[in-house]
């Protein structure tokens, strides 16, 4: 892959309201690069052999790799005090102990207030705690019934093992309820090899940082971060990739919780479900995130 892909290998951001500061991108749009990406690293992965050549490589190679700042999902703002409004844009979490919701760092960013709305409906008002921006992870305290917490696979994972994400994507544009998607581990780490990641074949969208992935046991085996952004490396090399998304992996988040404070619970394995009855397993446990900035 040429030199100049090295940091165009973009992954978008799935909370557009939330991940840098520059130029506002097309509606819906942006790109997410955690911290530990976004470091100068190793050389360029080079390009399957099988891969097209590039149409036309940009002028310039810093519009590959800018992070301009995402716009907000629908509906886009809200009042504030005085009048004034409010841009909002949305997450997913879920419970990993009482009164304690995991999701993703760059949902918390700017947020000058966090809310949590619960599976029965209840929005509740939410604290930022811990956070690593590294692993983009985040802590957030919450006051009330939240819902009843994970459990976490003690196992390892293999590639093709089948996964469910569940979360709220695009919100206000698709509806306000949990949306399901199912696909496989397709590879064991992330980005430019990222050991802290799993590559998802799962679709994901805009909205659905922060959420489960799980397993088809119903145990969380990582937390939905973010996906390749199609559009740019099809402008870059002229093949759009399908279906290329990444989840922190699940040991990860569980160091961090054991880091702060939090004894998640650990799985000890179970047999296999349906797709449909692990959504009905984290439903329950699954928040709703909106962030007023």
């Amino acid at each position: 892959m040429p030199r100049l892909l090295t940091r165009a290998l973009l992954i978008t951001c799935l909370l557009p309201a939330a991940c840098a500061e520059a130029q506002k991108p097309p509606p819906l749009g942006g790109d997410y690069i955690p911290e530990s990406l976004a470091r100068p690293g190793p050389a360029p992965m080079p390009m399957p052999e099988a891969a097209p050549a590039p149409r036309s490589a940009p002028r310039d190679p810093a519009s590959i790799a800018a992070l301009p700042k995402p716009a907000p999902l629908p509906p886009g703002a809200d009042s504030a005090p005085g009048g004034a409004m409010r841009r909002t844009s949305s997450g997913t979490g879920f419970v990993v102990a009482p009164g304690r919701v995991l999701t993703n760092a760059h949902v918390t960013e700017g947020c000058a207030q966090l809310q949590v709305r619960t599976a029965g409906g209840q929005m509740l008002p939410a604290a930022i705690g811990p956070r690593d921006r590294d692993k983009d992870l985040a802590l957030l305290s919450v006051g009330g019934d939240i819902g009843p917490p994970l459990s976490f696979r003690g196992t390892e994972l293999r590639r093709g093992e089948g996964v469910v994400t569940y979360g709220f994507p695009l919100a206000g544009l698709l509806g306000s309820g949990p949306t399901l998607t199912t696909g496989e581990i397709a590879a064991l780490s992330g980005l430019r090899d990222n050991q802290a990641q799993y590559q998802i074949s799962a679709p994901v969208q805009p909205g659905n940082s922060g959420g489960p992935l799980l397993d088809l046991s119903g145990q969380v085996v990582g937390v939905v971060t973010s996906k390749l952004n199609a559009q740019r490396i099809a402008q870059s090399t002229g093949d759009i990739p399908q279906n290329v998304n990444f989840a922190v992996k699940g040991e990860e988040a569980v160091a961090f919780l054991r880091a702060n404070g939090i004894q998640p619970a650990i799985g000890r394995g179970s047999a296999a479900r349906s797709a449909a009855d692990v959504g009905d397993l984290a439903h329950p446990s699954t928040v709703f995130l909106r962030c007023l900035n």
